[in-house]
């Protein structure tokens, strides 16, 4: 059995730091979380089938595949994370931007492609600044840093829903640049402040700007990590879970609009109550995997989802479905920041920011499958048969967790990474 983790004793420090990168990791969530609710509407305007609905979604992530690992090495070798925090913040809301004045197909998958790009900026860059500053409480800081995730769609979609009373999509996506352009430039300035405050005080321990390396320290960390199996294994389990949360998040707006006839503003309460349910997994699930494990946690977890999508599919129209939306969202997002702690634990620091890229870019390849298979599979056989296939998928990625060694499923002390 794995054997729970025993934490040393550590000094308390600000989290100042933790709550200013959530802060933007909020805005990075808030454009996609936006996205999703005006997708029914978009589609309903372009006359676009669910096949083509789920290609919209799938261009987005193909291109953040693309992009995940390039970005992962520019964070490694760079070493200027308030710069590339703000660029990815300014990179996601300007194509969204775009989208407002676009009238062809052509141009929304162009567009969603652009911010597939500059959304994978953001983690490869912020998760290892996190768990480097506090290595004691990866779990912790990175669900916090989770959970700012989990405000942005949830309070997105409420939004969204309220102002699409008054607002049609196309001047709510207008507006909506004007915030993730603000927060870049706040981002930009605090990140920039730290590393002139660590210059001038001259301390040598791990800031949040760290600086980059030679390309030839980093290629002999790449070597590294391609012997890595636990990485791969992991980076597998997240394709085929983030595939299931891309295509829910897909659909499920698309059958709550579409099938069950909610207006707007109640597609929005039910994605918040999604969302929401994430939000309070999330820092209970990172505390317990600091505790008990990394493995544990993650296949708990994983398994619950299975089941509560199964339930969704079993329950089609009823209430109960509504209910089912919240127990799903619970457990799912619960186990993502403890994959991200797990994989820092199983990495060299100074290769934080690709291996985050590689985690990323395999969840991307999941997401970019997902929502077109899930839309071929609803023209052919109906929509419900989406959530048939979603609980599917996650028992797969509940699979690649199991097969790893219980010598390898133990959580590295914290603090301490294999070289």
């Amino acid at each position: 059995m794995e054997t729970p983790t025993t934490l040393p004793a550590a000094p308390s420090k600000s989290f100042a730091d933790v709550w200013m990168i959530t802060l933007g990791h909020a805005m990075t969530h808030w454009y996609p979380a936006t996205f999703y609710v005006l997708l029914p509407l978009i589609g309903k305007e372009l006359g676009l089938s669910y096949s083509q609905i789920g290609l919209v979604m799938t261009c987005q992530y193909v291109a953040g595949a693309l992009s995940n690992v390039p970005g992962g090495m520019l964070a490694d070798t760079m070493g200027r994370k308030g710069l590339l925090m703000a660029l990815s913040l300014f990179w996601i809301g300007f194509p969204y931007l775009l989208i407002g004045f676009s009238h062809s197909y052509t141009a929304l998958l162009l567009c969603v492609s652009l911010v597939g790009i500059g959304n994978n900026l953001w983690h490869p860059t912020a998760i290892p600044t996190l768990g480097e500053r506090y290595p004691e409480q990866k779990g912790l800081v990175l669900s916090l840093h989770g959970m700012g995730g989990n405000v942005g769609d949830a309070l997105a979609p409420l939004a969204v829903g309220a102002l699409l009373v008054t607002f049609s999509w196309r001047e709510i996506v207008v507006m909506n640049a004007v915030p993730g352009a603000v927060m870049a430039c706040i981002i930009l300035a605090y990140m920039g402040s730290l590393r002139l405050a660590s210059k001038k005080k001259s301390r040598p321990p791990a800031q949040p700007e760290t600086g980059g390396q030679s390309i030839q320290q980093y290629a002999q960390g790449l070597r590294g990590l391609a012997r890595n199996r636990l990485l791969i294994l992991l980076a597998v389990s997240s394709a085929f879970r983030s595939m299931t949360q891309t295509t829910l998040l897909t659909f499920l707006p698309v059958f709550l609009a579409y099938e069950m006839g909610y207006s707007p503003l109640w597609v929005g309460a039910c994605m918040f109550l999604l969302q929401a349910a994430g939000f309070l997994a999330s820092p209970l699930a990172g505390h317990l995997s600091d505790r008990m494990g990394r493995k544990r946690i993650i296949m708990s977890s994983m398994a619950v989802s299975g089941v509560m999508l199964a339930g969704m599919a079993f329950a089609g129209r009823s209430p109960a479905f509504i209910f089912l939306i919240a127990l799903v969202g619970f457990f799912l997002y619960a186990i993502r920041p403890v994959l991200q702690a797990w994989l820092l634990d199983a990495t060299p620091k100074n290769m934080g920011g690709t291996s985050i890229g590689v985690l990323f870019g395999m969840q991307a390849v999941g997401s970019s499958i997902g929502p077109l298979v899930g839309g071929m599979l609803a023209d052919r056989y109906g929509i419900m048969s989406t959530f048939w296939f979603l609980a599917g998928v996650i028992v797969v990625a509940n699979l690649f967790i199991f097969l790893i060694p219980v010598s390898e499923a133990r959580a590295a002390p914290s603090g301490v990474r294999p070289s």
